[in-house]
């Protein structure tokens, strides 16, 4: 095989989600480009940095062919460790793999390049004596750049995990020096895994693109991935370690121009490129193709060759993108992976955070690293105590209930303490009606709200700055959120078994930043506990859901007229159960704040004493259609303070009655319609903390 200087286009090594090894697979795999599109926000076609990355190429191909005639000795070892990270953008969404599948894909890396997978003996024998055990171990670091203990896997949640380009990336990046950069997400700009070779990014302006990106289902062998995928990491670290494809520095296999091509490593065959396992295959003279080389698209990848390993070893003993300052001692030492496990921190996870009385919950340690005893506290739970390692507690009382954890490894004990952690809700809830106004309340999580930060960003919280005809409800700092955060607020379990109807309403403040913010509220209901939910109420940004005008600095509502209400009545009897939830899911869109306020929850119990009026007709709007002029009929069951008022559609308040102190027994009261365009308005009378409601036409 010849050995040509370099003098190919740049390499952009990308992948398409066909996969590069699929046993047996036939699709056709290309990948999407050779040249520089992914560099562009950083080279921004600049000449002098578009030939000063052909200048860092070529210096590197010079210092790798120097590096090929010295002699074993002179190479500087055959054995490399390089420290890792994985960034998980992901939200909330499939792309949020699991640890286990983040591990398993640092297995299959390792196995891959130590010749210790599977498969590497089923080789052709034509090439059996030339495949590589290359040297190179993988670790997850255990210390982030400043040297607190990390587990090596980042997650951050943003919508540009459907991005995938260098805007995701420059979400967050660790020292390229000290760190492999794995980023995995949800679409990898159209590939399913790709990178660039040293030479590209040798330069301070280009390091921030230095690292490899991956579909979520490309990596790793387990969760959603599979075996057949597994091998594209292995892939693009070869090509992140300055390997070509075996056809040559181009993206696109079985062309009969590859020939002219050469990927300058003497041992593998030249070559026009494979999509298929083609186990016979030979191509431009050669007696037979290395079809199974992982720098094939060949879908039955398992080795690298000996020419391929020493080109890697040249790369990380080259300066070129700091790749030689990886496998310093001195690095493995600041990243935690000099094989010696640093026990820094106890840490859990459980299946669920909120049971009603009598549940379960199991608890899985995730203390890193190397745990080999653990000490649980369950206040609350039974057992109160435990020494496994993944304990299953119960919990019969309900109740906020923190949880500790002692994590050691005979010499060190790290340890950690959650309060709040598990909230134990009645099995037969609470009684209803129920009116929340926040006004009692000093905290949240409390025994009557739990909050989902789905984000890790901060949730819904009290404030005592702004409230619907009072000083205190709750807000959710949207202004600091970035697009595609989630959070919720969840309530306790209330008794519906006796209900007739629900009817649940609640008063919201929210302003869009810009016009193009559609954030959404949704509201969601339980019939089990909280183990499965069903949507009853949504309110758009670009719809009901705003109540101010754009503003642009965080916003606060500045009077009732900028709160709104909504009712939702749309709940069937399937949820007239004991231990019946609901709860506010916020979904942001980079608009502003949002607070809720003075959320009312109506059974509509048979007991006649809970119902504001006597009889199927004891609340009722003539005539309606309305006219110009309407009144609201009311057979009041009991007398005292009234109050009364018009929501349009979407739930904005439209008029409000003064106060009446009304008498038990029929009632008439004028509604001010005459201004009201056409369309369905809801009058809703208040007496008491009680509420109830009808519908009515305008005309």
């Amino acid at each position: 095989m010849k050995i040509n200087p370099f003098l190919g286009p740049l390499l952009l090594t990308v992948l398409l989600p066909f996969g590069p090894i699929v046993a047996q697979d036939e699709v056709p795999f290309h990948c999407s480009t050779h040249g520089l599109e992914h560099l562009a926000p950083l080279h921004r076609n600049d000449p002098q940095r578009l030939q000063r990355i052909a200048e860092d190429e070529a210096a590197l191909e010079a210092f790798t062919q120097q590096y090929t005639q010295m002699g074993e000795a002179d190479r500087g070892g055959n054995n490399y460790v390089l420290p890792v990270v994985f960034h998980i953008i992901h939200n909330n969404g499939p792309e949020n793999i699991s640890d286990a599948q983040v591990h398993d894909a640092i297995r299959v890396l390792n196995d891959d390049f130590n010749k210790l997978n599977d498969d590497w003996d089923n080789v052709r024998p034509e090439f059996l004596g030339i495949v590589a055990e290359v040297g190179i171990t993988f670790r997850l670091a255990q210390l982030d750049p400043d040297g607190n203990c990390t587990s090596g896997i980042n997650r951050v949640q943003s919508i540009l995990t459907n991005d995938g380009t260098q805007t995701m990336k420059d979400l967050i990046q660790w020292p390229r020096n000290k760190y492999l950069n794995v980023w995995v997400c949800a679409y990898a700009d159209g590939a399913a895994g790709y990178t660039l070779t040293p030479g590209m990014v040798n330069n301070a302006w280009s390091a921030a693109a230095d690292g490899i990106v991956l579909l979520h289902n490309y990596t790793g062998s387990i969760g959603t991935s599979s075996p057949g995928r597994s091998r594209t990491l292995t892939h693009e670290v070869g090509h992140w370690i300055n390997l070509r494809h075996c056809w040559g520095p181009t993206n696109e296999p079985g062309l009969a121009s590859n020939c002219n091509e050469d990927d300058n490593v003497a041992d593998t065959p030249n070559t026009v490129g494979w999509t298929s396992c083609n186990l016979s295959g030979a191509s431009c003279n050669s007696a037979l193709d290395n079809v199974e080389n992982y720098m094939e698209y060949s879908y039955c990848s398992k080795m690298f060759t000996e020419g391929q390993k020493t080109r890697m070893h040249a790369a990380l003993n080259s300066g070129t993108a700091q790749r030689n300052q990886l496998w310093q001692p001195t690095n493995l030492a600041a990243t935690g992976t000099t094989g010696v496990n640093v026990l820094c921190a106890a840490a859990f996870t459980s299946d669920l955070r909120e049971v009603c009385a009598g549940g379960s919950v199991q608890f899985t340690d995730v203390s890193y690293h190397g745990a080999t005893t653990w000490e649980w506290t369950f206040p609350g739970g039974t057992p109160a105590s435990s020494t496994d390692q993944n304990p299953m507690v119960t919990y019969s009382t309900p109740g906020l209930y923190p949880v500790t954890l002692v994590a050691g490894n005979g010499n060190d004990q790290v340890n950690t303490q959650v309060n709040d952690y598990v909230m134990v809700m009645p099995a037969t809830g609470l009684a209803v009606p129920f009116s929340e106004g926040f006004e009692a309340a000093n905290s949240l999580p409390n025994t009557d709200w739990a909050v989902n930060d789905l984000g890790a960003n901060g949730s819904f919280q009290l404030v005592v700055t702004a409230g619907f005809q009072s000083a205190k409800s709750v807000r959710l700092n949207n202004y600091v959120s970035e697009a595609g955060q989630v959070d919720e607020l969840v309530s306790n379990t209330w008794d519906m078994s006796n209900a007739t109807d629900i009817v649940i309403s609640y008063r919201y403040a929210f302003a869009q930043r810009n016009t193009q913010n559609n954030d959404v509220l949704k509201l969601f209901v339980s019939k089990d506990c909280g183990a499965s939910w069903s949507m009853r109420d949504i309110l758009y940004a670009t719809g009901g859901l705003s109540t101010a005008p754009l503003q642009t600095a965080p916003f606060t509502p500045n009077g009732d007229g900028q709160w709104a209400e909504s009712v939702v009545d749309n709940i069937s009897n399937a949820y007239h159960v004991g231990d019946f939830r609901f709860k506010f899911r916020f979904e942001s869109d980079g608009g502003n704040n949002v607070f809720i306020d003075h959320i009312n929850v109506n059974g509509g119990p048979v007991g006649l004493a809970e119902t504001l009026t006597v009889g199927d007709g004891g609340l009722l709007v003539v005539p309606d259609p309305a006219g110009a002029d309407a009144s609201l009929m009311m057979e009041l069951r009991e007398g005292g303070a009234v109050r009364v008022e018009l929501l349009d559609p979407v739930g904005r308040l439209v008029a409000r009655l003064p106060e009446h102190q009304l008498p038990a027994g029929p009632n008439r009261v004028a509604l001010p319609v005459e201004g009201l365009s056409r369309g369905v308005y809801l009058a809703v009378v208040h007496q008491n903390g009680r509420m109830q409601l009808t519908r009515f036409t305008k005309e």
